[in-house]
């Protein structure tokens, strides 16, 4: 076996150990086998950081905290620019973008999936109110029919793809429009 591949296997071997996810004594007799019994100088020379599996944490962390903020600034942009086509057409791509992602990430990453859908969520949430804002100033009766329709997608969503986070908001959501709706009319 090359120096190269060697080198690769006792990384993650290294990496498998640190982070407990073999036993000790697994990943010594692994590392046993494969330095051929020379493992104090392969662990010397090994890095757990070097990983593969390690560099793809790092590597996906920024597109944790890079997407989130993006959807959160485009939010804050939609009620701040008065020009409302120049908010409305970054928000939807990046509201389409979080589906898709969300969609695309719903069984690959477990953490991701969510913080998707709840920025998709929230940014049409956001451009609902910032159209019915705008071209219907006013008129309540828009709004309140606006905001059920959003309450009443995050509800059937959340029963069809068992996201109990999007059916109680949808269903307190609604609730709660119906409540201050019959309270100002």
């Amino acid at each position: 076996m090359s120096n190269q591949r060697k080198q690769i296997i006792v990384n993650e071997i290294l990496f498998w150990k640190k982070n407990k996810m073999l036993p000790d004594h697994y990943c010594d007799f692994l590392m046993t086998l494969y330095t051929e019994g020379n493992n104090e100088q392969e662990e010397e020379l090994g890095d757990p950081g070097q990983s593969i599996k390690a560099k793809e944490k790092r590597k996906n962390i920024g597109f944790f905290i890079a997407l989130p903020l993006v959807a959160i600034v485009l939010l804050a942009i939609v009620y701040t620019v008065d020009i409302v086509w120049l908010a409305a057409i970054p928000a939807s791509l990046m509201t389409i973008a979080c589906f898709i992602g969300a969609f695309y990430f719903a069984k690959k990453n477990k953490l991701l999936a969510p913080i998707l859908q709840l920025c998709a969520a929230l940014l049409l949430l956001g451009l609902t109110v910032k159209l019915c804002l705008t071209y219907f100033a006013g008129n309540h009766l828009v709004l309140y029919s606006a905001l059920i329709i959003n309450c009443v997608i995050w509800f059937l969503s959340g029963l069809k793809l068992k996201l109990t986070y999007f059916t109680i908001s949808g269903a307190l959501g609604i609730l709660a429009i119906i409540i201050y709706g019959s309270m100002n009319v």
